[in-house]
């Protein structure tokens, strides 16, 4: 296969069909793959009228929560025993299709007496799309590059075809094709040199490609009606693509301009770790400042967490089963076809971690650093290599905490942060996304999403209105959008059995003057214990009452406050509504974008648990899937209280392009923060030795005369006194 210039390389098998499992929720390896995929081919080959088979994805189908927490001696209740140990099945799950029929397929496969084997085979319903592959967004390109008539039509505003580049997208709606038609729509650029910034050129057509003939069927021409054919009603003179340079490679930039020149008086900064690091890794497994949790890559995900316990002086104690970005939608604002067809499922459309970067050592990660590979399926069925595609390593997170006695003779105590950091990059065609992990001394756990990378552009006719945008430079238009990201926890505090506590806080009734609000400044917390999947598993953020979730294990109490043991959601300031209409195409298929936290009770099946809240097969939906969370939401009953719950929580940001954004965008930051509440004793971090850094200098040395630093004296408090 053609490999992005982000990955890494096609695997070749060394003949084991499995490695040893140190983990039961460790991801299929690189010759599982392969083996798994051989498996399918032979089956189908000898059991089925397919002849020719293109592989979606290839991916463990974990066990059971309980199964899993057995064999790791975890318990599922408050002072509980863990569970006498079952025997773990190692199991598989693939998507393929039958390209001479183009009809999708769903296997799962079990491994037994060391042999994969085919458990069942499903035939997809008409019209169900798995997501689409690398192979099929590169493959795009070159279908559109030798169409002859994308060639014309290009030639008409002077580029030629060897010019011609195009960005894949699923079709998101367009109910003008069958169901069973696999589509992608290319949104079409120019590139004029190699390494050329191909955004900077934006062509003003859009055609349409069936990804498994591999031919052009339709090309839409903004802005327009729904209509055939859309150039005639278009209402629009053909533009040139502009033809300035706006590049980010500093070579380039200096031949465009001379006077182009780098920053020279930045001084190194280097993070040095000299007796090494302070965490362990053990496979998929890593240790660090109490916590323990398993890493694993996910083609669809990117990085999954799962089995998170924190040792609290001696006892392990579970935290969180499984947490993931399980989808995220990115709505465009522009109301003129074919834009409003711009709202991409960057993960279950197109998978998250078969985006990923390979990473750089001192470029994306700084420190001493540890890695992990990750795999895929590639439509032969051979698996595909990122190597270092998940980043862990500590950093400095600043002061911990703090105290000084003001009074003459007090003593002080400052305590500086440690995080650990697990993380990836992947790029979606113009847009990077980089996702943190974070983990605190405090047991505070922290998912940072920073967003960079290039803008979604348009062509802009000199003299045209751009209500939806902003011109970023002439003749680039950048479309107002939407980031919208759902994240998926699965709670196991203290045990499977958890509920959510909405908080508001409020302003006493009682008027100022009264007894009870003398001085009018009382406020008090009403909490309420979220108990019916129905009525209450969906829920609207309320600025004004700054309402407030947190993740409670009601069987048991903290010994001072009385308080159920919790972790709290802190997301205000992620959260934001869907600006699309309730009946808009991408609420209808978005139905997580509505609310910002859903709770659903969990039903795990052969299938695994609830794990994707717009559906397990995401492409060319028209409505809201069975399988999504609004569904399991109206259509569910019973209590959400004391259950095995799944939270998937919707924050992003709302993007109304800059100048300053362009020609490539500085990060983002959209995070959700949990916090323990009355889960530990007191700080869990009091025992974070107060040390000071013996690297640090002053800034500017020592002045001669007087012998003081320049720029003050040492203070005369110390990191530990």
């Amino acid at each position: 296969m053609d490999a992005l210039s982000t990955a890494s390389t096609v695997h070749v098998s060394n003949g084991r069909k499995h490695a040893k499992v140190e983990h039961p929720l460790d991801p299929l390896t690189p010759d599982e793959i392969n083996a798994v995929t051989l498996t399918v081919r032979r089956y189908t080959a000898e059991h089925t009228d397919i002849r020719a088979v293109n592989f979606n994805n290839c991916a463990l189908l974990p066990p059971s929560k309980r199964a899993v927490l057995a064999v790791l001696g975890i318990p599922v209740s408050p002072g509980g025993k863990p569970e006498t140990p079952p025997k773990i099945i190692r199991k598989a799950e693939s998507d393929f299709f039958d390209v001479l029929n183009g009809v999708a397929y769903y296997a799962i496969l079990v491994l037994e007496d060391e042999e994969w084997k085919v458990e069942s085979l499903q035939r997809l319903p008409e019209g169900t799309q798995p997501q689409i592959t690398v192979e099929e967004l590169i493959h795009c390109e070159i279908v559109v590059r030798n169409d002859p008539k994308v060639q014309a039509l290009a030639k008409q505003v002077g580029v030629e075809p060897h010019q011609i580049f195009a960005d894949g997208w699923a079709i998101g709606w367009d109910d003008r094709f069958p169901k069973g038609q696999r589509l992608q729509q290319a949104l079409l650029f120019a590139r004029f040199s190699q390494h050329d910034n191909l955004y900077a050129h934006p062509l003003d057509f859009v055609p349409v490609i069936d990804s498994l003939a591999g031919k052009v069927i339709h090309i839409d021409f903004p802005p327009v009606p729904l209509s055939d054919d859309s150039f005639p009603v278009a209402n629009r003179a053909r533009i040139p693509p502009p033809l300035t340079p706006h590049d980010f490679l500093s070579d380039l930039m200096e031949q465009a301009d001379p006077t182009y020149k780098e920053r020279d008086d930045l001084k190194p900064l280097h993070v040095v770790q000299p007796e090494g690091v302070s965490f362990k890794m053990k496979g998929h497994v890593l240790e660090w400042q109490k916590w323990k949790m398993h890493i694993a890559y996910s083609h669809r995900e990117g990085i999954v967490l799962s089995t998170i316990t924190y040792n609290d002086n001696g006892e392990i104690r579970p935290i969180f089963y499984r947490l993931s970005i399980a989808e995220m939608a990115v709505p465009y604002g522009a109301p003129e076809y074919p834009h409003p067809r711009k709202f991409a499922f960057d993960s279950g459309e197109y998978g998250m971690g078969s985006m990923a970067n390979e990473l750089s050592l001192g470029c994306d990660c700084l420190g001493k650093i540890h890695y992990l590979p990750g795999a895929y399926a590639t439509h032969s069925g051979v698996a595909h290599v990122i190597k270092n595609v998940i980043c862990i390593h500590e950093e400095d997170a600043g002061v911990l905490w703090k105290h000084s006695d003001f009074r003459p003779g007090g003593r002080s105590r400052t305590v500086r942060s440690r995080r650990l950091v697990v993380s990836m990059v992947c790029t979606v065609a113009n847009y990077e996304y980089i996702w943190n992990y974070y983990f605190y001394q405090d047991g505070n756990i922290e998912i940072e999403i920073r967003l960079t990378g290039i803008l979604q552009v348009y062509v802009a006719g000199s003299d045209e209105p751009t209500p939806y945008g902003i011109i970023v430079a002439p003749g680039i238009n950048a479309h107002y959008h939407q980031h919208i990201f759902s994240v998926r926890v699965d709670p196991m505090l203290d045990g499977l059995q958890n509920s959510v506590i909405e908080s508001e806080i409020v302003g006493l009734d009682a008027p100022t003057g009264s007894s009870e609000n003398f001085a009018g400044n009382g406020f008090v917390v009403k909490d309420r214990v979220l108990k019916s999947q129905v009525e209450d598993g969906a829920r609207d953020f309320d600025w004004a009452n700054e309402r407030r979730w947190r993740i409670a294990n009601l069987n048991k109490t903290h010994y001072a406050s009385g308080k159920p043991v919790s972790y709290t959601i802190m997301m205000k300031g992620a959260a934001l509504p869907l600006l699309a209409k309730p009946d808009s195409w991408v609420a209808r298929r978005a139905s997580f974008a509505h609310k910002q936290l859903w709770v659903v009770r969990d039903d795990e099946g052969p299938k695994g648990s609830r794990l994707f809240p717009s559906g397990k097969y995401v492409p060319q939906t028209r409505e809201e899937p069975k399988d999504s969370v609004g569904r399991w939401v109206k259509e569910g009953n019973g209590s959400i209280e004391n259950e095995d719950i799944v939270l998937f929580l919707t924050l992003g940001a709302t993007h109304i392009p800059r100048p300053e954004d362009w020609p490539v965008m500085p990060v983002e930051h959209v995070s959700v923060l949990f916090k323990p509440s009355s889960f530990f004793t007191n700080n869990p971090s009091m025992d974070v030795p107060g040390t000071k850094d013996s690297q640090s200098r002053p800034a500017f040395g020592v002045d001669n005369v007087n012998g003081q630093h320049t720029n003050g004296t040492n203070g005369t408090a110390c990191c530990a006194n």
